[in-house]
């Protein structure tokens, strides 16, 4: 059963600015009945450094984002703002003047938000004064990135354009024919100083030149299968992990997948329906299934390393590896789970403010920065 949004591809550009059909949350609740959390042995501490606020997300998923020096996060009405990485004290605010549904993306010194409405907009991280705003075809639901002097920004109907990063200005923008019914959610962009990476509706993943926006390689991550459209929706969903030879992602009804950078050949795939992306260590590539089981492969084969399945329905967040030994994910009542990267035992559990994490969380040196559906953005160290 289908248990994340759908948008109807046909109607994506017209009714890009309407969140209609429900997701996996109601009011932020699983839809089937999640595990209890059961007690454990903790061998680390997860504790809370600071804590700062922003908006609500609303029906969104809105994550935090850090230039090493600040952590900047915004929310659902319109609410930007910069924080001290180191204390959570708020070094300034803005108001966009509408709502975002898009956020947060930094680099090349901007701050990077989306809007319903298909707009763009760019602030000075140093100020957060406006620095530019442009306009992509459709609502946009992912964070924009930032890096070598460009901006890249996807739309939920299919387009990725890129802008310079100085201006605004935009350089090209790619196309790309959608199924007849997607997922809500949408693929992660990756940027690099040669190659712009995507997961994309109907399982692919691609490399886009960052010159003109030509293919450089498209690679099945997953194959669309089922005698119905509803079955044979496979997107490639969330973030994207890569090191410097591999690129990995992960489809929902599909399959996890490493390919080689250059060339888009595949190095291992294994079945696996992730609504969520994927994250990598040394290691292990790390990805949760849509039952909320967090799993773990070995980077270089693909073997499955552990499974850990006591989080079961809780609609976990996107995996992220920290600190070198764990990988951590937030559930539905805000709660952040550290896992053993090793053989997937809980290491430390610690709380927020019990609202759900939907967003991506920053991983640290010796800990993280988590954003909450009710807008709480807080800092916790491993210990």
């Amino acid at each position: 059963m289908l248990k994340r949004a759908l948008l109807l591809a046909a109607l994506a550009t017209t009714l890009s600015g309407c969140s209609w059909f429900s997701g996996w949350f109601s009011a932020d609740k699983p839809a089937a009945k999640p595990a209890e959390l059961t007690e454990f042995k903790a061998t680390a501490n997860l504790v809370r450094q600071w804590e700062g606020r922003v908006g609500a997300s609303g029906p969104y998923d809105f994550s935090p984002a850090t230039d090493g020096n600040a952590v900047y996060a915004a929310g659902h009405d319109g609410k930007v703002v910069k924080l001290d990485i180191a204390n959570g004290r708020e070094l300034w605010r803005i108001d966009a003047g509408q709502v975002l549904s898009a956020g947060v993306g930094v680099g090349e010194g901007l701050v990077l938000v989306g809007t319903p409405k298909g707009e763009l907009l760019a602030y000075r991280a140093a100020d957060g004064g406006v620095a530019w705003k442009a306009r992509l075809s459709g609502e946009l639901l992912v964070p924009p990135v930032a890096a070598g002097g460009v901006v890249a920004a996807r739309s939920n109907d299919g387009r990725i354009a890129l802008f310079e990063a100085g201006d605004g200005k935009q350089r090209w923008a790619n196309s790309r024919a959608l199924p007849t019914l997607t997922l809500r959610e949408q693929g992660y962009l990756v940027l690099t100083g040669g190659e712009l990476y995507a997961g994309n509706a109907g399982g692919k993943l691609s490399a886009l030149s960052l010159v003109n926006g030509a293919p450089q390689w498209e690679a099945n991550i997953a194959l669309p299968r089922g005698t119905t459209e509803l079955e044979r929706i496979a997107d490639v969903v969330g973030p994207l992990a890569l090191d410097e030879q591999l690129v990995c992602g992960a489809a929902y009804q599909g399959r996890i997948a490493c390919v080689d950078r250059a060339t888009g050949n595949g190095t291992w795939a294994r079945e696996l329906s992730s609504p969520r992306g994927v994250d990598m260590d040394a290691r292990y590539v790390f990805a949760s299934d849509d039952q909320s089981a967090l799993l773990a492969y070995e980077r270089s084969r693909g073997g499955n390393s552990w499974k850990q399945d006591k989080l079961r329905n809780r609609g976990i967040s996107s995996p992220v590896a920290v600190a070198g030994r764990y990988v951590a994910v937030g559930d539905y009542q805000g709660q952040i789970h550290l896992v053993n990267a090793e053989d997937g035992a809980f290491s430390a559990r610690s709380s927020t403010d019990g609202s759900a994490i939907k967003g991506v969380m920053i991983p640290l040196k010796s800990g993280l920065i988590v954003q909450t559906a009710n807008g709480g953005v807080m800092a916790f160290k491993i210990q």
